[in-house]
């Protein structure tokens, strides 16, 4: 937010590498929904014997889940 704010060369710069990253993010996600759709329709073109690999890319396309530690302090924590 301070890169619109400020008015150098650099911070022009700034601000416009940030909205080409969120372009570029979209863009992603719009490839994923992309290929979710492909996938579902040949899932439902092709027999039960191709069910295995359509399970294993369905668990390659899933994100990964975050691996947070619990909030707060415990005891034996240091």
């Amino acid at each position: 937010m301070l890169s619109s704010v400020l008015h150098s060369r650099r911070a022009i710069q700034v601000n416009i590498e940030i909205m080409r990253a969120f372009i570029r993010l979209r863009q992603m996600l719009a490839s994923h929904v992309e290929l979710a759709r492909k996938l579902d329709a040949l899932e439902k073109k092709y027999d039960a014997q191709f069910k295995q690999v359509f399970e294993a890319i369905r668990q390659l396309m899933a994100p990964p889940e975050p691996k947070r530690r619990p909030i707060g302090f415990r005891k034996g924590d240091e």
